[in-house]
């Protein structure tokens, strides 16, 4: 299919051909009909990204500290390779679009195929031919609504927000300044509404749409007197900022024409001084908007369809969009006189030429068009949707390790492929993702040759005889039992599984399968550093002791990691990278582990832990997980003392170890290794050579268990045994 992107680097805006995505559980496949141009937010990332290295870093200085701190942890090429990584990748544009749904993804209810919908959400609501929409961001089209029109539902909804937050009554006396395409949909919300509205704009060619519109509108030199005549000399009750200037004075202009009292709402991207006199006089309250609704930015009511109670939020984002495309259904708002251009998407980046000032040409609403009839391709792959097949292949030992990719997110692109892009002995054959984009993206850079968004694609080639599962840690464990049970090695970005139920089904597979291999992302034993460490201390007579202290980092509450059932927690879902290194340096797997925490207070989920752990041979390994620290700080630390020995391993780039009185100081000076491309190395090395597995089964499934003793430690205050071994 046809995509628009955005390339952050080099300021290009282009079509792609990206594969068709795969509708996931609650969302839908939406063939687009059109889609609207965002003058104001595309516009900026589309400037953003044509600006140099230098213009970018000047406009986000914030992104500059990040990339130094970055640099002085973990060296100058890691981080810029990390950072090119991310501008390199292509970014999808549009959040407002219209068409039929064609496809839909397990659990979703409300919706069927042939469904008309408006679609929202930046990364759903994309520009192409098909998008993957949440069942929250959907909204049933009237029969009178044509997809046009519907394509205007994203920006209806935000400008009907930041009207409900005005509080306005019937007969009340409105200003909306700013008669953009967000202020004349103010201005026809207002007027349905029963409220007398007064447009404001330097522009007169868009005042006199607003007149058009039923408002009472001038420039913005007679702003201040008009106003005063239309409030009959009260002021207004309200003042609507749809404005897009960095300028203060839509703000200043809002206070000098409110009344005593007033509401003033800022719906555009605005300066924010606000003049306290006037404010201060008449007592003013003074909001900012935040988008189409209550459940914006929050991934539980966006991403996984958990809606709000209507008896305590009337109106999300949702029910926001529905409220505008019934609006225009009654025929109380009409959006067809503000469309001013139309373009095919195969002619999409003149209209980012429009919007950008390229063309000095006026324009209002710009749509995006898209073809009505599906490719015979896409038809055939709709009708497979749910029906999946499983093609058992027998592998033996070969000369080439043929690798099938599910998941191309950028750890993928900027961690794993780089590294086993460069192995001799591994062949890239395919790689999908749900999007298809980032697939797309990770195919040409690296050389696979193909891309998907369906990963029984992969599961299903022949061509295949390995499979590296980089998804989210929910579809680890099942994705690795349909790899085996199809007779390929897989190798699982960690963690293996969320949970004892999921880690016994890969279990008994791997059991019951024969010729294939299983590896985890269990890295960090590979790293070069680290082997110098254990060889360092493998000469111990006797018990040995080691703190990992872990300067994580917080993140948000609802970033998916810390959902139990999607991320698993961050004990279960990075944690075991530290536990498998203790059971490395030991030799063997833990068998009982204690846990402490500090309270989270509601700032944090079980990710300020201390885990003590035993070893047969009376080791003791504590890692020190924390979520509290500053992350300019380096992100690990070992300390390991044995038999006479220190060895302190710092952050993956320096290695500094003591006996009889000696030091040794190891340094990686410009790039950190944590061990991927090793891992890999000794991954494809198993495969090839039959040999056994570079990680002992024991400690795969060993580890993974004292990730899952260590959380009921936590929670229980008691020591708790580890299952260990598979």
């Amino acid at each position: 299919m046809k995509q628009l992107l955005q390339n952050l680097r080099t300021g290009e805006t282009s079509i792609a051909e990206v594969p068709t995505p795969t509708p996931k559980p609650g969302t839908a496949l939406v063939q687009t009909a059109a889609s609207l141009v965002s003058a104001g937010t595309e516009r900026m990332v589309v400037e953003f990204a044509e600006k140099s290295l230098v213009g970018k870093a000047r406009s986000r200085p914030d992104l500059v500290r990040q990339v130094v701190d970055k640099a002085r942890r973990e060296g100058l090429l890691t981080t810029v390779d990390a950072a090119f990584n991310r501008l390199d990748q292509p970014m999808p544009l549009g959040y407002s679009s219209a068409g039929t749904i064609v496809a839909v993804g397990e659990g979703l209810q409300g919706f069927k195929v042939g469904d008309r919908v408006a679609c929202a959400g930046g990364g759903y609501a994309v520009h192409a031919e098909y998008a993957i929409v949440p069942k929250n961001l959907l909204a049933h089209l009237p029969p009178n609504v044509d997809f046009e029109s519907a394509a205007f539902a994203t920006l209806g909804a935000i400008a009907l927000h930041g009207f409900r937050l005005a509080q306005p009554q019937v007969g009340e006396r409105i200003a909306v300044t700013g008669l953009g395409l967000l202020g004349l949909l103010t201005v026809g919300i207002a007027n349905s509404a029963g409220c007398h509205v007064f447009g404001v704009d330097i522009d007169p060619e868009r005042v006199e749409l607003a007149r058009q519109a039923g408002a009472e509108a001038v420039t913005r030199d007679q702003a201040e007197e008009a106003s005063l005549a239309f409030s009959r000399g009260r002021g207004v009750d309200a003042v609507l900022i749809c404005a897009d200037t960095s300028s203060d004075d839509p703000v200043t202009l809002a206070g000098a024409i409110a009344r005593d009292k007033a509401n003033i709402v800022a719906v555009g991207a605005v300066g924010l001084n606000i003049p306290r006199r006037e404010y201060f006089q008449k007592e003013l309250k003074f909001i900012n908007s935040r988008s189409y609704g209550p459940g914006r930015y929050d991934p539980d009511y966006e991403e996984f369809g958990h809606d709000y109670p209507i008896g305590y939020v009337r109106w999300t984002e949702g029910r926001n969009i529905e409220s505008i495309v019934d609006l225009m259904g009654s025929g109380r708002l009409d959006v067809s006189p503000l469309v001013t251009h139309r373009f095919p998407i195969e002619e999409a980046p003149a209209a980012y030429e429009l919007i950008t000032g390229k063309k000095e040409e006026p324009f209002l609403g710009v749509l995006l068009k898209y073809p009505e009839t599906h490719s015979q391709e896409n038809v055939d792959r709709f009708e497979r949707l749910s029906v999946k097949t499983l093609k058992r292949t027998n592998m033996q030992t070969c000369k080439h390790l043929t690798l099938g990719v599910l998941g191309a997110g950028n750890f993928a692109t900027a961690v794993m492929l780089p590294a086993v892009s460069k192995i001799p002995a591994i062949d890239l054959v395919g790689i999908v993702s749900g999007s298809g984009l980032s697939a797309q993206h990770a195919a040409n850079k690296f050389g696979f040759r193909y891309a998907a968004s369906d990963w029984m694609q992969i599961i299903d080639d022949p061509e295949v005889n390995t499979v590296a599962i980089l998804t989210r840690h929910n579809l680890h464990a099942d994705q690795a039992v349909a790899a085996l049970q199809a007779g390929k090695h897989v190798f699982v970005e960690k963690p293996l599984a969320v949970n004892s139920e999921q880690l016994s089904v890969v279990s008994e597979q791997l059991l019951s399968t024969d010729h294939c291999l299983l590896s985890a992302g269990f890295n960090r034993r590979f790293a070069p550093l680290a082997e110098k460490m254990y060889a360092f201390i493998s000469k111990r007579t006797e018990p040995l002791v080691a703190h990992y202290r872990v300067n994580a980092g917080y993140i948000p509450l609802t970033h998916w990691l810390h959902d139990p059932i999607v991320g698993g927690g961050r004990i279960i879902g990075e944690g075991c990278h530290f536990v498998d290194f203790l059971a490395y340096l030991v030799g063997e797997v833990p068998i009982s582990v204690t846990a402490h925490a500090i309270p989270d207070a509601g700032n944090y989920r079980e990710d300020n832990v201390n885990l003590t752990f035993t070893f047969p041979d009376g080791s003791l390994g504590t890692v020190t997980y924390l979520a509290n620290g500053d992350k300019a700080f380096p992100k690990e630390r070992v300390e390991v003392f044995a038999g006479g020995r220190v060895a302190v391993l710092d952050d993956f780039r320096t290695l500094e170890m003591v006996h009889n009185g000696r030091r040794k100081l190891e340094r990686s000076r410009w790039r950190q290794d944590k061990g991927h491309r090793a891992a890999w190395e000794a991954f494809a090395d198993a495969i090839i050579s039959g040999g056994p597995p570079p990680i002992p089964y024991d400690h795969l499934f060993g580890v993974t268990n004292a990730t899952f003793a260590a959380l009921e430690a936590l929670r229980n205050g008691e020591r708790v045994s580890i299952d260990g071994g598979i």
